[in-house]
């Protein structure tokens, strides 16, 4: 463990932590069943989770073609502000067929900010001698939330409710656009001695 990338490690622990408390990957996995909750009916729940796979794809690749020329903390940040607003509007408004557009919008938050930056901005954190490991630290920190967070789920629906749940994530994402203010550094149009330059001296 070398000190001079500490903060190396913890943006790539953050990133990786940050994504998942957004409750994407929760939502995913639930989809039909939350749904249902918001008390679509089985044909609407089923046409809403059609609609949010062409959502993703559709702004996923939006986001891919924006990274390079908006930046990646200025698509973190818009991101991060649609969701605070998609899951606060989830929160307080968990029921019926307007139920579905917040989640569209949610989704589309996700994929034009955290979905389409988070590899590429953790693969540029690292040097070359330390990329590999980099990559897999936030990979292993990133899939192991996406299984404890969406596991946890089904209970915390029955003990606090799908509204309570979707609360406690948009507080967790009002809290990441703090975090991407101060400490996300824009890599965009940078070379990779640049960025590691950048990041060690402010280490």
């Amino acid at each position: 463990y070398d000190p001079k990338y500490r903060r190396i490690l913890w943006l790539t622990f953050f990133i990786a932590f940050f994504n998942q408390f957004s409750g994407i990957n929760a939502f995913l996995y639930y989809a039909p069943r939350i749904f249902e909750l918001a008390q679509l009916s089985e044909d609407a729940a089923a046409l809403s989770s059609i609609g949010v796979g062409l959502v993703n794809l559709v702004f996923t690749m939006l986001g891919l073609l924006m990274i390079d020329r908006f930046g990646r903390k200025t698509l973190l940040t818009i991101g991060g502000i649609g969701y605070v607003i998609s899951l606060g509007l989830i929160t307080f408004y968990f029921s019926g067929i307007w139920v579905s557009m917040f989640f569209f919008l949610f989704i589309a938050a996700h994929a034009v900010g955290q979905g389409a930056v988070i590899w590429v901005l953790i693969s540029e954190l690292y040097p070359d001698h330390l990329r590999a490991k980099g990559q897999a630290f936030g990979s292993t920190t990133h899939w192991i939330l996406a299984a404890i967070i969406p596991a946890l789920m089904p209970y915390l629906f029955e003990k606090i409710g799908a509204a309570a749940v979707f609360g406690f994530f948009t507080f967790m994402m009002v809290i990441q656009l703090f975090w991407i203010r101060i400490n996300v550094t824009e890599t965009k149009g940078k070379t990779l001695h640049q960025i590691h330059e950048e990041l060690q001296h402010h280490a």
